[in-house]
């Protein structure tokens, strides 16, 4: 009797072994929850990719944006471009158009020509731009940097692409440009630097975030002969150049 009662004690008492009670989950409540975890893992994953690229200065959207920009003006010099060889063709059987109006449409055929030509190479330079990761981008770049002679005689018209990497933790790009312009005169070589005394200063400024079409004439004297031309990009409060480019004029 004595041992039936300690065996009760044990089971009923203070030295009874303890019992864990736990609520039953269904299992189709668990897989619910494992599935809302890991959509929002992935969803958490992609935000952090993109926000990502954000941070390291490449704004996909604008470049995005300036390629619609210029496939809608390819598209329209296209049209253009059709019309007006239709209407030189047409010209060119009719004896009633008068020749200067063949020489006007022949110049703005060439015209169109290389501003077609441009947005192709511009349309190029940032179709390899988004494929490439930003990181890859150098911290500035020239591209595309042409100087050929203009309308007036001694007249020279420059343009370039200027493309910056990362700039977002320093904001816009702010600086200046100068030309250094050789030619030869009275069977002399000599350097002029643009911008000089007579110029405005201030289209030589520069102020852009990820790219910049940059666009000008300069000025020598029409009996001398330019030779080469080199472009230097300065950052604003530095001496030196943090990128230059030449190119060589033919004789």
């Amino acid at each position: 009797m004595a041992a039936r009662l300690k065996k009760l004690r044990q089971r009923f008492g203070i030295a009874a072994p303890k019992v864990a009670v736990r609520t039953h989950v269904p299992w189709y409540l668990r897989w619910l929850l494992l599935a809302v975890l890991l959509a929002f893992s992935v969803a958490l994953a992609a935000w952090m990719y993109d926000a990502g690229r954000r941070f390291a200065g490449f704004d996909r959207s604008e470049v995005q944006d300036e390629m619609n920009s210029m496939r809608s003006e390819l598209e329209r010099t296209h049209g253009e471009l059709h019309r007006l060889r239709a209407i030189a063709n047409a010209a060119d059987s009719k004896m009633s158009i008068e020749r200067t109006a063949q020489v006007r449409l022949a110049q703005q055929i060439r015209s169109l020509e290389q501003d077609n030509a441009r947005l192709r190479e511009d349309l190029a330079i940032f179709e390899n731009l988004l494929s490439v990761d930003s990181r890859s981008v150098q911290a500035l770049n020239i591209q595309r940097f042409k100087v050929e002679p203009d309308g007036l005689p001694g007249e020279y018209r420059y343009r370039m692409l200027l493309l910056t990497g990362n700039r977002r933790e320093r904001g816009e790009f702010q600086g200046r440009m100068e030309l250094v312009v050789g030619v030869q005169l009275d069977g002399r070589n000599a350097m002029m630097i643009f911008p000089d005394k007579t110029a405005d200063a201030s289209t030589f400024k520069l102020s852009f975030r990820n790219f910049n079409r940059v666009e000008g004439t300069f000025r020598v004297d029409p009996k001398a002969k330019v030779n080469t031309v080199q472009v230097r990009i300065f950052e604003a409060g530095t001496a030196q150049a943090k990128a230059t480019q030449s190119v060589t004029l033919g004789s």
